[in-house]
């Protein structure tokens, strides 16, 4: 069928997420890994496309995003989705506010909003300041994030330096007018030049009315939340069908892997509650692998028993994370527990593993890519944005889990194997 809503994420779990959160509507859902090289064809109605530009170079991520759109455009979407972490993340630069002036530039459309909120997983705007829990951004634990530490929780004051138009607000006492008040605002920060505008949502019954109120805009950014009522606003306006068929959870073998590369508080605590369980762990050293490699780890993985679901991760503290980088560099560290985590994955796949836990964004992009993996079926979630998809690599079918940091509980690890 022709596609209606293209969607572009600057990670791999993110579009996961989204991904995940669309198909609860009942539409299909397609996630690709990166921008296809052959023209769409047999396209679903939401196509979503994973790139890995969270901290690339500015001028890169535009390019791959404006890839990503005229492929999408080509699939004969009609409505966009930037989608980016619920928290935010970017370099003080970019890269949320570049690709979406860049986006609004090609689709010739003057307005679009931000909206990272997902109050199902705690993140939430108030006054245009964004959340965790509690926490202002800035006092979370994001602000010691290895490679986008967050220190400033207020969005406008974030995008201002990202973009060259005015940024301007709607906040909760709009939306909780409904999305007629929400629209008159936007049409009156339009009149005044506002290109960008930041929209408060403090819980889920936000969603559906900040999602209402923007439908018709050619581009809409935020997380995957404010996407997640879309679906179903298309399909009673009669512009959608409910088509899907869920993906039918394959028969697999109970040969599982785990791959945490993320280093955010709650994975902490996922890893150290799994290794409780007395299953068997291995950690990453970056320093350690930048002398001598990964032959030590795919050496402790080919003595292990897949059927007993082993954890590989380089998970740590921030001051071991700082420690690392200091000594490395910011990106060199990351690079190199990536590309081990890859390594890892695909001596996995050799010895039998079918399952597939990953947890970290840049991790997760590395090991579907060391994994040849290059389209995705959505199905049962795990916990709120966490959904198991599954594919064929090489002529084997497996499933993989795709897990943004700060998501799931401390018990995911667990969760995610009883799931499948």
């Amino acid at each position: 069928m022709t596609t209606f809503m293209g969607c572009i994420a600057d990670d791999f779990t993110g579009a996961s997420d989204l991904a995940g959160l669309l198909a609860r509507s009942g539409v299909r859902v397609s996630l690709r890994i990166g921008v296809p090289d052959e023209p769409p064809r047999e396209t679903a109605a939401f196509e979503v496309i994973a790139l890995k530009i969270r901290t690339s170079p500015v001028d890169e991520a535009i390019a791959q995003a404006r890839a990503a759109l005229t492929w999408l455009q080509a699939a004969g979407a009609q409505r966009f989705f930037w989608k980016y972490c619920s928290t935010f993340d970017s370099t003080p630069t970019g890269n949320i506010g570049p690709v979406a002036e860049a986006l609004m530039q090609d689709l010739q459309t003057d307005q679009t909003i931000y909206c990272p909120a997902f109050p199902e997983n705690g993140r939430s705007i108030f006054m245009g300041n964004l959340f965790v829990g509690e926490q202002l951004l800035s006092e979370s634990p994001m602000k010691d994030h290895p490679l986008t530490p967050m220190r400033d929780a207020n969005l406008m004051r974030l995008l201002v330096p990202q973009v060259s138009r005015p940024v301007g607000l709607a906040n909760r006492l709009t939306v909780a007018k409904g999305a007629a008040a929400l629209s008159e605002r936007l049409a009156e920060l339009a009149a005044e030049g506002v290109a960008h505008v930041v929209v408060d949502a403090v819980s889920d019954d936000d969603l559906p009315i900040i999602a209402d109120a923007c439908r018709d805009m050619p581009l809409m950014t935020g997380g995957s939340a404010v996407a997640m009522p879309l679906p179903d606003l298309y399909i009673a306006n009669g512009t959608l069908s409910a088509d899907a068929v869920r993906a039918t959870p394959p028969v697999l073998e109970g040969k599982s892997i785990l791959l945490s590369g993320s280093c955010s508080a709650m994975t902490r605590a996922q890893v150290a509650t799994y290794a409780a369980t007395g299953a068997p762990t291995c950690r990453l050293d970056p320093l350690e692998l930048a002398a001598s490699g990964p032959e030590a780890a795919q050496a402790w993985l080919a003595d292990q028993d897949l059927s007993k679901a082993p954890l590989i991760y380089a998970t740590a503290e921030p001051d071991m994370v700082r420690i690392a980088q200091d000594k490395l560099g910011v990106a060199a560290a990351g690079e190199i527990v990536e590309q081990a985590l890859a390594a890892c994955a695909r001596a996995a796949l050799d010895q039998g593993a079918r399952r597939f836990v990953v947890a970290g964004g840049e991790t997760s992009g590395a090991v579907t890519q060391a994994l040849d993996v290059t389209q995705l079926d959505i199905g049962v979630e795990i916990a709120p944005g966490v959904p198991w998809t599954y594919c064929v690599t090489g002529g084997t079918q497996i499933a993989l889990t795709l897990k943004s940091g700060n998501f799931g509980a401390q018990t995911f690890f667990n969760d995610a194997l009883s799931a499948l």
